[in-house]
């Protein structure tokens, strides 16, 4: 029976869709204020690293099946740098284009297979500018920098018996096979791997590595050496020590990579190291244990059970479709009774020589054990018929809220594994490419992030910030918790509408998170091709947008109305007030002229009449004057009136008017 294998396929889509569900498997929470987008672009950056440098889908994959399965997937980080060398060939090209190419970082121009093309007089062919052509090869060499993330075969991971967790582990490390060619490629010089490089049956065989490959068992006995040395596979090790070696006291954390075996090793490199590049995943941790158990432990034993239970039953089966069959020695032709042909005769010397022993088939009381083995099962692993929508009858006659329970229940033991193996090895591995990209990466990068190109540079990171992994997305029922989002959105909507886009309650960002949830719970990773993101400038633009677009009430529009009523009726007024006051001016002028006139006639006339002489100069002085004054007063008065409604400092006479009024 498979029964191993069929509860870890049935576990792997939920956990997947756990894992994979949310935009952010791992988010970084910043430990200051001021550092809220440098956590921002950490995150997307050690994703993208994650799932684009790397095949994240397929490592999470192997993890988790390791885990299940192996009791532990192991997974490690590391910097990595691969020289990539190819040959490249140009024809028709003048002697700037391969100046322009010779320039170019890693290209090497070989000089031996530099030709100059000739015609059919070997004359050299010339380009439109006058220069000849020539045929070439460059060599280009092409160093690739970037982050590595492996998940380790459990049968190549090594770790102390004692150790508690990886950081206190005094050697943790992997065993492997690697090629003499990697090895170069890595530095390190060919004659010394050749002398000291061992290839033992080690990993050959190991239980794990023959159980997951069966052909390793069959080895050729091909010598690679004399065909190529640099595809030899030598005993690798790279291992993580605690040892001290300076003599102080205090262990240090040693990275060794040797080669050899089990009775010699020849140290390849030593260097001391700040922290454990190893990460382990474990379903059923064990306290106080690195290493724990599996879903393999728990299910094991049912397995055999099982396949015990079933082997009999067909065992039983096949006595019952089979019988035993009794004959009387000497009395029958036993070459006949060994003959199954179906109707073959069988030659008895008298009547009834030959009987058929007839066994009952009693497979079917071993039903209820194999169903009671099944409860077993769904109540160590939560994976039953009911959970997986295979049983029928159980779905049809049962309420909604009973499947629901019963749902709710398996669940809540997967989402317990995915919590153990999300906060144990996965917000170990993060924190570590954390780790790594802060301390490796030495110059600044252009890479896509949410859509748009960003320069990436980690020096000024935080390695100690905060990891929350966001698993339990998709555990649960996620019908409800789609409805219920719906319904938030739906309220954070009616605020929107009502107190506007800046309130205190909600605003325009909180709104877009609650949509991208929704649409993470229909499946979709990549909530932006639903929704932009908005920052922080998007916001602030958008409020001048609206500011400058913003539409009067009609509140507003009655109030322009009736101020532009009253601005029209003190207009009104003040145009009044201006023509009456010219009027009254006219008629003064028109009276003290009429008075003027008079008395000039008066003064003539007592001079005609009495002889006498009468100060007319003085007369026409005196009637000046009164009228500056009455014009004085005017023009005071006017400017006082205009400066209360300009709110403008009435300024006095000036000495002329004052020398005047006198």
């Amino acid at each position: 029976m498979t029964e191993v294998r069929d509860v870890v396929l049935a576990m792997m889509p939920s956990l997947m869709r756990v894992f994979l569900s949310s935009e952010k498997v791992v988010e970084y929470l910043p430990r200051r204020m001021d550092a809220v987008e440098m956590a921002e672009q950490a995150t997307d950056y050690i994703n993208y690293i994650f799932f684009v440098e790397n095949d994240g889908e397929g490592i999470l994959y192997a993890l988790l099946e390791d885990a299940l399965v192996r009791k532990t997937g192991i997974a490690t980080w590391y910097p990595n740098e691969e020289k990539c060398v190819t040959e490249e060939e140009y024809s028709g090209i003048t002697e700037d284009q391969i100046a322009v190419l010779s320039q170019e970082e890693g290209m090497e121009l070989l000089e031996d297979y530099t030709e100059v093309l000739t015609d059919e007089n070997e004359q050299p062919i010339l380009s439109p500018e006058g220069q000849p052509l020539y045929n070439v090869k460059f060599r280009r060499t092409v160093v690739d920098r970037k982050f590595v993330v492996e998940a380790v075969p459990p049968e190549e991971f090594i770790i102390s018996r004692d150790a508690r967790c990886e950081d206190t582990a005094r050697l943790i490390g992997r065993r492997c096979k690697k090629l003499v060619s990697d090895l170069v490629a890595e530095g390190y010089d060919l004659e010394t791997i050749l002398q000291h490089g061992k290839l033992e049956p080690i990993i050959e065989m190991n239980m794990e590595a023959a159980a997951r490959n069966p052909a390793l068992e069959a080895r050729d006995n091909i010598d690679y050496t004399r065909v190529d040395p640099s595809i030899l596979e030598v005993q690798y090790y790279d291992v993580l020590v605690l040892m001290d070696a300076d003599g102080d006291g205090i262990a240090e954390r040693h990275r060794i990579c040797a080669l050899g075996g089990s009775d010699s090793l020849y140290v390849l490199s030593d260097e001391v190291v700040s922290g454990v590049n190893y990460a382990i995943f474990c379903p059923a941790p064990v306290p106080h244990s690195a290493i724990g158990n599996s879903i393999a432990d728990q299910v094991m034993d049912l397995q055999l059970i099982k396949s015990n239970i079933v082997r009999s039953t067909l065992d039983s089966l096949a006595q019952s479709i089979f019988p035993r069959t009794a004959v009387v020695e000497h009395q029958v032709n036993m070459s006949d009774v060994l003959n199954n042909e179906i109707g073959g005769i069988i030659r008895m010397r008298q009547p009834g020589m030959v009987q058929p022993l007839d066994t009952p088939f009693v497979g079917q009381q071993a039903l209820p054990l194999l169903a009671y083995l099944d409860d077993t099962r769904a109540q160590r692993t939560g994976i039953s018929r009911t959970t997986q929508g295979l049983d029928a009858d159980v779905l049809q006659s049962t309420t909604k809220d009973a499947v629901t329970a019963v749902v709710t229940a398996a669940e809540s033991r997967l989402e317990m594994v995915a919590r153990l193996l999300a906060g144990g090895g996965l917000k170990r591995l993060f924190r570590g490419l954390l780790r790594l990209v802060v301390e490796h990466q030495d110059r600044k990068r252009v890479v896509k992030l949410r859509g748009k190109w960003v320069e990436v540079d980690p020096a000024s990171w935080d390695v100690d910030m905060h990891v929350v992994t966001n698993v339990g997305v998709g555990l649960g029922n996620k019908q409800e918790r789609i409805a219920f989002l719906m319904q938030v959105a739906q309220q954070q909507k009616e605020i929107l509408m009502t107190l506007g886009p800046v309130n205190p309650l909600c605003d325009l960002t909180q709104f877009r998170e609650t949509l991208g949830r929704v649409v993470e719970l229909n499946g979709y990773k990549d909530t932006e091709s639903f929704f932009k993101r908005i920052t922080a400038e998007d916001m602030q633009q958008f409020m001048q947008q609206m500011a400058q677009n913003k539409k009067p009430s009609v509140e507003e529009i009655y109030a322009q109305i009736e101020q532009m009523k009253v601005t029209a009726d003190i207009e009104k007024e003040r145009a009044n007030l201006a023509l009456k006051e010219r009027e009254m001016r006219l008629r003064d002028d028109r009276e003290r002229d009429k008075i003027e006139s008079d008395a000039f006639l008066k003064a003539f006339e007592i001079e005609a009449k009495y002889q006498t002489t009468v100060d007319v100069e003085r007369l026409r002085h005196l009637m000046e004057r009164q009228r500056m004054a009455v014009e004085t007063a005017l023009t005071l008065a006017e400017a006082e009136t205009n400066a209360q409604e300009e709110q403008v400092p009435v300024q006095g006479p000036t000495p002329d008017q004052m020398q005047g009024m006198q």
